[in-house]
């Protein structure tokens, strides 16, 4: 593994855990050269994703700018990285196992959504917004209306 400091491939794994519901390996390493620690990820990738996007345009499936995403979402909630990641994992599982290899955006969008809904009602508003190019307050106000009832609907049929 390569040094993300000073390029040095000399680096040794100083612990190793499970992380993300056991979907991943987190290991702590070390450079050997010029002794900076930093930490990597390994998890298992069953295909390569190819995101279609609204304009037609194919890019590959980047699992860290849906990180980001959601945790623009959820900024100064009360939810911690670790459920992030959860929800992150939990998307890329439902990719994977879909068994295509290329996803629309609106699908990968709406698996976001879903998972959001489930965490954060704030950060699932937040997310939308973007999501769906809210233009003005309005849409916001049709969003939640139209979510609550949703939600009421939801509740009734318990």
């Amino acid at each position: 593994m390569r040094c993300p400091f000073c390029g040095s491939e000399n680096t040794s794994v100083k612990d190793s855990r499970s992380a993300e519901d056991n979907t991943a390996v987190r290991r702590r390493r070390v450079c050997e050269a010029c002794g900076a620690r930093f930490t990597t990820f390994e998890r298992v990738q069953l295909r390569e994703i190819t995101v279609v996007k609204r304009d037609g345009k194919r890019v590959p499936f980047d699992r860290e700018r849906l990180a980001k995403s959601i945790t623009i979402a959820l900024r100064k909630r009360p939810v911690d990285r670790e459920q992030i990641d959860q929800m992150v994992s939990g998307i890329v599982r439902k990719l994977e196992s879909a068994g295509e290899t290329e996803v629309s955006s609106n699908d990968v969008g709406e698996f976001a959504m879903e998972a959001l809904r489930m965490v954060d009602p704030v950060g699932y508003v937040r997310f939308a917004s973007v999501y769906k190019d809210f233009r003005d307050p309005n849409d916001f106000a049709h969003f939640i209306e139209k979510t609550s009832l949703d939600l009421d609907e939801e509740g009734d049929e318990e």
